[in-house]
């Protein structure tokens, strides 16, 4: 006798293992898809010569940068550029770049500007800059320069502008305007790139971007190369939720000559002279409207792991000093020590200052969402 529900059991089991497996493979081919660049937009319209040369000098940019590309990827360009199929070339060169790219830039024969998402990882870093590269379909032959936008990237203040003598504010920020604008973000056109475009059918260009926060924050890139570059039915902005990872706390060692703790004032740069913190992101304690930060011995800053040039001192009777420094990535606090040094003494001499020239506005740098400098803030100022 045939038992029915043992083959009842069977034909189920066996359903299931081929719903599995198709499951699986449809799991599969989605992550295969979704890490691959679309062969749409791969463009074989553009001549191998000036695309190869284009592609030498955005490897050199990004070795300047601090994010070269990998080592499989260079060879992988070397050996494209070296192709004899000039068709084949092409493809192969945009599909190593293509997948750098965090946006796609097309710009219609009309010259108006759409904008799509790339396939590059959206990470970025806290108190840092990373850099991505924007692919550039451009139709027109435009050799305007690439700019880049964004609402998230505006100032966390608002200036005021004088009007018969007194102050107008322009406009009223609010906190929840303050904790939206997170990003600061620039296009990079110094050499070995050009500030234009090249009006090549197709070439890549370079962003930066800067966290002022950690954790999952989101933008709205625009892009344009000009105004009108942008009519109805054409896309000139993408939203693009980016993961901001944390940054490592910088305890500052500030020992005026005597040994004695004090407080001074820092530049710090990174090799590309770069300031931190961003001074578009900055408010009180810190300001925009000169480079350098104020800390007292023992005061922490947030920097990304990398390499700094720090200038610091505490005023005219110091001597200004420069040190590099190092940040490693680790989860502990790192400490920064800063000896001072002075080169006169006017309190042994008899001589002491009798004023301090500071406006009891701050010069009303920002109207918005405070008002001028607070005397919390100035006196970092006065006593470093």
């Amino acid at each position: 006798m045939i038992d029915t529900n043992y083959a009842y059991r069977s034909k189920k089991k066996s359903t299931a293992r081929g719903r599995a497996c198709i499951f699986l493979i449809l799991i599969a081919s989605f992550l295969s898809v979704s890490q691959a660049v679309p062969v749409k937009l791969i463009n074989n319209n553009v001549e191998l010569q000036p695309l190869a040369a284009q592609v030498k000098r955005l490897v050199e940019a990004m070795d300047y940068l601090g994010e070269p590309f990998s080592a499989t990827d260079k060879r992988a360009l070397e050996q494209a550029m070296s192709e004899m199929d000039a068709a084949r070339a092409v493809t192969e060169i945009q599909k190593v770049l293509d997948r750098h790219c965090l946006v796609h830039v097309q710009i219609s024969p009309e010259a108006r500007v759409s904008v799509t998402r790339g396939v590059a990882n959206a990470v970025l870093l806290e108190k840092g800059w990373r850099s991505f590269l924007i692919k550039v379909r451009n139709e027109a032959g435009v050799t305007a320069q690439l700019k880049a936008e964004s609402p998230q990237g505006l100032t966390v203040y608002a200036r005021a502008k004088e009007f018969v003598g007194t102050p107008i504010p322009t406009q009223t920020l609010k906190q929840s305007d303050v904790a939206d604008r997170w990003l600061d973000l620039a296009m990079f056109d110094k050499q070995p790139l050009q500030p234009r475009l090249s009006g090549l059918d197709v070439e890549y260009r370079i962003i930066q971007l800067y966290s002022r926060d950690r954790g999952r924050r989101e933008a709205q890139l625009k892009f344009n190369v000009g105004q009108g570059t942008q009519d109805i039915g054409f896309r000139n902005d993408v939203s693009v939720l980016f993961s901001c990872r944390p940054s490592v706390d910088v305890t500052l060692r500030v020992r005026d000559e005597d040994g004695n703790p004090t407080t001074a004032s820092f530049i710090i740069r990174d090799r590309q002279e770069r300031i931190y913190p961003s001074r578009a992101k900055r408010l009180a304690p810190d300001f925009a409207f000169h480079p350098q930060i104020y800390r007292e011995d023992g005061e922490k800053i947030r920097l990304p792991a990398g390499d700094y040039i720090v200038e610091y001192s505490r005023g005219p009777e110091y001597i200004t000093k420069r040190q590099p420094f190092g940040v490693v990535e680790t989860t502990e606090s790192q400490v920064w020590t800063f000896p001072l040094e002075r080169w006169i003494d006017p309190a042994k001499l008899g001589w002491f200052s009798g004023d301090h020239h500071i406006h009891a506005a701050g010069c009303m740098h920002y109207e918005s969402p405070t008002q001028g400098v607070l005397p919390q803030d100035m006196i970092r100022h006065i006593i470093r």
